[in-house]
């Protein structure tokens, strides 16, 4: 025999030694490419089944367009109420007695009251004038020997539609006032807009979690039927020893498909939606002196929607996968 001599002989490194069947790189690429694979063939399956993939896209789509729709309804609501806040103020009548200095030292106060957003003074003269425009007793007024009419404050509360305690203490302070002969605000009308409100979010989460699930059970359904159509392909995938994992990921792709597609397609109807009743609404508005412009649903928004509609695809391809696979054994 030859003497083979061992420091001729190429020794490999210590790290490739340690990774049985080739090294970290080139598994990362075969797991790279067989997810690319599953990806893209799922998709494949789902343009080749045209007919059921849309007529089931398409209800997910309507389901998912009518939480995104009550959603936006909500977020226009508020802002419709943020407009409003101007009429919810507080007016203070002061007493005849008071001078006009006096006055206009009172209302430098109040502006300095971190609390207040806007401060208004209508003194009798204005208010005579406004009286005498918009009234049509104007004639009337003329007759009498003296304005009738108190000067008077107008104070507008900083975010008077959310704290009703903090906004019902500040009344107090001003009717305690030596100042302030009357004051007055529609409290019963805030209370109520502020039940509208709580009551209008509630309801759209309550409708958002059961319309979810409703998109769960659908795309759970669709992907157990898929799952049935390709059971000999499995049991073989079984019997050559493939995992779970491996058999889940085609399955689980074909669910974030349907899920994307869905979000994508309720984007589509809410916006159509929108554009449609935007130019009634704004016109509406615009007869009332009102500037309120319609809101859509932002980047960020459109971003959640998406990404919502694609994890309940997977998580419901997940849960019927995990189960129905625990059963198909191979025989």
């Amino acid at each position: 025999m030859k003497h083979i001599n061992k420091k001729s002989v190429k020794q490999e490194p210590r790290w490739q030694t340690k990774i049985s069947g080739g090294n970290f790189v080139d598994k990362f690429h075969a797991y790279r490419n067989h997810h690319a694979q599953a990806l893209f063939s799922s998709l494949g399956r789902l343009v080749a089944s045209r007919f059921s993939s849309a007529m089931t896209i398409i209800v997910l789509a309507i389901a998912i367009s009518l939480a995104s729709g009550f959603y936006i309804l909500v977020a226009n609501l508020q802002q419709l109420a943020g407009n409003l806040e101007a009429s919810n103020q507080i007016s203070l009548f002061i007493k005849d007695e008071i001078s006009e200095a006096r006055v206009n030292k009172f209302a430098n106060s109040i502006r300095q009251n971190s609390d207040i957003q806007e401060v208004k003074l209508i003194t009798k003269e204005q208010a005579l004038e406004e009286f005498q425009s918009y009234s049509g007793f104007g004639e009337a007024i003329k007759a009498l020997d003296k304005n009738p009419l108190p000067v008077v404050i107008q104070v507008l509360p900083k975010n008077s539609l959310e704290n009703e305690q903090a906004l019902e203490a500040l009344l107090d302070d001003f009717k305690r006032s030596a100042e302030v002969d009357f004051a007055q605000m529609d409290m019963q009308w805030v209370k109520r807009l502020q039940s509208i409100m709580e009551v209008a979010r509630r309801g759209v989460t309550l409708l958002s979690l059961l319309l979810g699930a409703g998109v769960l059970f659908i795309t759970a359904n669709t992907i157990r039927l898929e799952l049935y159509n390709r059971r000999d392909e499995v049991v073989i995938a079984k019997l050559v020893g493939a995992t779970n994992g491996f058999i889940h990921r085609p399955f689980l792709y074909s669910g974030f498909w349907i899920g994307f597609f869905s979000g994508v397609t309720a984007w589509f109807i809410v916006t159509t939606i929108m554009l449609i009743l935007k130019q009634p609404i704004e016109t509406l508005s615009r007869l009332y002196d009102n500037a309120f412009h319609m809101l859509f649903l932002g980047f960020a928004e459109t971003l959640a929607l998406l990404f919502i509609s694609s994890l309940l695809g997977v998580v419901g391809s997940w849960i019927v996968l995990h189960f129905q696979l625990q059963q198909l054994k191979p025989e």
